[in-house]
């Protein structure tokens, strides 16, 4: 079965550390190139003051850099989540929302960086806003990528 961005839309909204904590994807983009997620505000998320629960928002940001650049990288590609930050700008009191954007000049940009066969390292940036736009959260992932080797004998 292959694997497309709707049916794994599908199956990280039935997910349980998404499901449970009222993550939703909303929409991956059919060449793999970006996301959109939403976390409802629920009794199940808050914090002591009302707010979303700090591990609620960088999961919500959290398996996406990675998920995009394998997909648009290809199985030639080794790409691993290696390092996240999370900077809490203001409360959350209501659904926040987070968008990714991949385009092909960085996946190019991966690509001449790991041609002959070298680890990469690189920086992603994510902001979780409300509804308004407002800025709750920002949240950096680093991403490992290195072109696969072949295998020899």
């Amino acid at each position: 079965m292959k694997l497309t961005p709707n049916r794994l839309r599908w199956i990280l909204n039935l997910w349980p550390p998404f499901f449970f904590t009222g993550i939703k994807v909303l929409h991956i983009a059919q060449d793999w190139s970006g996301a959109k997620v939403r976390l409802k505000l629920t009794p199940f998320n808050r914090n002591a003051v009302g707010a979303h629960f700090g591990g609620s928002l960088f999961a919500m940001t959290d398996p996406f850099w990675m998920l995009l650049a394998m997909r648009r990288l290809g199985r030639d590609y080794i790409v691993w989540d290696k390092a996240g930050e999370i900077e809490f700008i203001s409360p959350g009191r209501s659904d926040v929302f987070c968008e990714f954007h991949l385009p092909e000049s960085v996946i190019e940009e991966m690509r001449a960086a790991t041609h002959d066969g070298q680890k990469h390292l690189r920086w992603f940036e994510s902001h979780v806003v409300d509804r308004q736009g407002k800025p709750i959260a920002k949240v950096r992932k680093q991403l490992y990528v290195r072109r696969k080797r072949e295998k020899t004998g």
